[in-house]
């Protein structure tokens, strides 16, 4: 298990629409009952349930499950100061999903500018 003191230790997200419990928990290096107390005491945190009552997280609940694990391990918050922190600072959120469309759309151009190329370039 990582260092509960360093978030910069984590390893990348993948590409995937859904995440198992033990995924995130290696994802975000949390141990998988400390996501289900969290699911209790942070409202903004829900997984899926499917299958037989089997938790299924999407991308933006593993950047909140890291984003609490940063202000209650490495920032020193409390539960419920981490709790009334996500709540008045939605902006941070957004800032954070404004700059990753960014990126998102600054990609995207570069593969329409490598796909003009590649059409004007018989040899390709």
């Amino acid at each position: 298990m990582l260092d509960p003191g360093d978030n910069n230790e984590l390893p990348p997200i993948p590409g995937k629409r859904y995440f198992t419990i033990s995924e995130v928990s290696e994802l975000c290096g949390v141990k998988p009952h400390v996501l289900r107390y969290w699911e209790q005491e942070f409202p903004k945190l829900r997984s899926v349930k499917r299958r037989g009552n089997r938790r299924y997280y999407q991308h933006h609940d593993v950047l909140l499950v890291r984003e609490i694990r940063s202000l209650l391990y490495i920032e020193g918050f409390t539960i419920s100061g981490a709790r009334n922190r996500l709540m008045h600072e939605p902006a941070v959120a957004e800032d954070q999903r404004a700059q990753a469309l960014a990126l998102l759309a600054q990609g995207l151009e570069e593969v329409r500018l490598l796909l003009m190329t590649s059409d004007a370039n018989p040899l390709l």
